[in-house]
């Protein structure tokens, strides 16, 4: 097939969307494909105009590539695309909203509040938990503009950080315990769960350098979690990508506390990183999918949307 691979962008997750998509590019060419890659940026809209494609694959990140912008576009053009649609990729990128959609299906939630840049007033916060809190921008990905407030000047001060990269911050509990993330595959109603990865971080938390650095965290495959745990956290992944309508993949992030209780949801990701230290091709290697082999079946699923 001929296909178009987006990838760069302009959202704080530029470099690792350059990484995803290079991977990306290089798979489905050893597969025979012919590739035409774009390097996407909005005020270039007539790249995507002119693409003459039997299908797109995305491997943008953050806004104007996860957030359902780039899908409305493919969509309104015709052109078929890997992944989830417009609403879906929507719902997911907006964490506030998703947490809402996940907690009315019985699946958990960590304790919240949403801050709005426009109302904002910092000498009226009134945060009723304990520390630490996550701060972090509603619509980021990646840890962007995240912080691990641990007293209150430390929240003020994520607050504005976090505000920075978006208008709508998120603070949440803080759930000590071990970070899992599970793939979910598949066309609707025939989604998947891959095998539950585990993620030690080098670092104190799961941040960009652990995300992205090589050597920087231990993926371990599958997560050291018991049986029972197991199944909870692929059920509620496959429910997860379901109720917010995510299609043909995801990957969806939870603690598992350390205090025995249910595990936490923390987020869907409808596009996720496709790097060489990246999680959905650890847990695809677990089912014996090569990285070549998964981008390959990501596309012929979504041949069948």
């Amino acid at each position: 097939m001929k296909i178009g691979v987006l990838y760069g962008g302009t959202s704080a997750e530029r470099e690792v969307s350059l990484s995803s998509g290079k991977g990306i590019i290089e798979a489905l060419s050893k597969k025979g494909h012919e590739v035409v890659g774009i390097d996407f940026h909005p005020q270039r809209i007539k790249d995507i105009i002119d693409l003459n494609v039997d299908i797109v694959y995305i491997g943008l990140h953050g806004r104007y590539g996860e957030d359902g912008r780039i899908q409305a576009l493919l969509e309104m053009l015709n052109i078929p695309y890997v992944g989830s649609g417009v609403l879906g990729s929507a719902l997911a990128m907006d964490k506030a909203k998703a947490k809402t959609f996940f907690y009315k299906n019985g699946i958990r939630v960590a304790k919240e509040m949403v801050l709005y840049k426009h109302n904002y007033q910092k000498e009226q916060l009134n945060w009723d938990t304990n520390f630490p809190v996550v701060v972090k921008p509603n619509q980021e990905g990646s840890t962007i503009g995240l912080t691990i407030a641990q007293n209150e000047q430390e929240l003020r001060d994520g607050i504005e950080e976090a505000f920075r990269f978006d208008d709508t911050v998120l603070l949440e509990e803080f759930i000590d315990g071990v970070e899992v993330t599970v793939a979910v595959m598949g066309n609707k109603g025939e989604e998947k769960a891959l095998p539950v990865v585990e993620i030690v971080p080098k670092n104190k938390y799961y941040d960009y350098e652990a995300k992205y650095a090589p050597g920087m965290s231990e993926h371990i495959v599958p997560a050291r979690v018991d049986d029972e745990i197991t199944k909870l956290l692929q059920k509620n992944a496959v429910l997860a990508h379901q109720v917010l309508g995510c299609d043909i993949y995801s990957r969806v992030d939870f603690i598992v506390p350390k205090d025995g209780r249910e595990p936490v949801i923390l987020e869907v990701n409808t596009l996720p990183g496709m790097t060489s230290t990246s999680l959905y091709p650890d847990a695809a290697r677990a089912i014996g999918l090569s990285y070549g082999d998964m981008i390959e079946k990501l596309v012929e699923l979504s041949k069948n949307k």
